[in-house]
C-alpha cells in the first residue's frame, strides 16, 4: 500500500478521494469539489490517500499548529475491511506528525478530532462502509486514548451555508495520558484558527465560543 500526498484538485486521485468522501460523509461535512483548490495547495494542510493496487482505498487529512503545540485530524476514511487501511493511515500520519514536530522544534501536547455521537446521527450507514460506522469509529478512537471535551459542541457546516452541525463531540488525544483538562484559551484559539476558512458562522458556534472564553479550563471526559 502506498501513502501519497495530494496537492492539487487536478490530481486524478483527488477526484477518487472526493467521491469516496461524498459517498461516506453527510453532505454538510463535505467541502464542494472546486472549493478544495486553495486548501489542498496550502502546505500546512496535509491530505494523503492510501492507494492499493492503483485504487484509492482510504484517506486522511491533518495539520499541526506549532504555536499551539496541537495537531488536528480533519478526517480519516477507510473504504473497506481486511486490508489494514486504518492501521496503515494511523502509522503513516503519526510518523509525519513526528517529523513536523522535529522540524518546528516543538513537542505536541496532543491531537484534536471531531467524533460523531452514534445516538445523534440520523443515518448509521455512512456510505455502507462498515468501518466508518460512528459507533465503530468512536470505540476505536477511545481505544487509542481519545477523550471528549466537556462542552456542548457545535461546528459550522462545510457547505458554506452557515448551518450548525451538532452531531459530534470535540475529542482530544493527550500525549500525557494523565492529562485530564485543557486550558479553555487553547481550545478557543484552536477553534477560531481552524474555522477561520469558513466565513459564515452560526450563532450557536459563536455562543459556544463565548461560553468557552468565560472558562479557565475544559475537562476531558471518557468517550
Amino acid at each position: 500500500m502506498e501513502y501519497i500526498r495530494i496537492r492539487s484538485i487536478e490530481d486524478a486521485r483527488f477526484a477518487e478521494m472526493h467521491q469516496l468522501m461524498s459517498t461516506i460523509f453527510p453532505s454538510e461535512e463535505v467541502l464542494e469539489f472546486g472549493l478544495w483548490k486553495e486548501p489542498i495547495e496550502d502546505p500546512d494542510i496535509h491530505v494523503y490517500v492510501a492507494v492499493h493496487e492503483g485504487a484509492v482505498v482510504g484517506a486522511t487529512e491533518y495539520r499541526y499548529y506549532p504555536d499551539l503545540r496541537v495537531a488536528m485530524t480533519d478526517f480519516t476514511i477507510i473504504s473497506t475491511m481486511g486490508l489494514g487501511i486504518g492501521r496503515f493511515l494511523y502509522v503513516q500520519r503519526k510518523n509525519d506528525l513526528e517529523r513536523m514536530q522535529r522540524e518546528s522544534g516543538t513537542e505536541s501536547i496532543g491531537m484534536f478530532a471531531e467524533i460523531y455521537r452514534p445516538q445523534a446521527v440520523s443515518s448509521f450507514k455512512f456510505g455502507n462502509a462498515l468501518p466508518m460506522h460512528p459507533a465503530v469509529r468512536r470505540e476505536v478512537l477511545s481505544h487509542l486514548g481519545y477523550r471528549k471535551l466537556d462542552i456542548a459542541y457545535v461546528h459550522p457546516s462545510w457547505d458554506h451555508e452557515g448551518k450548525a452541525v451538532t452531531e459530534l463531540d470535540l475529542g482530544f488525544f493527550p500525549t500525557d495520558e494523565a492529562q485530564n483538562k485543557l486550558p479553555a484559551e487553547l481550545v478557543v484559539r484552536f477553534l477560531k484558527q481552524y474555522y477561520s476558512a469558513l466565513p459564515n458562522k452560526p450563532k450557536e458556534w459563536l455562543e459556544m465560543i463565548g461560553q468557552l472564553e468565560e472558562r479557565s479550563e475544559v475537562e476531558l471526559l471518557p468517550l
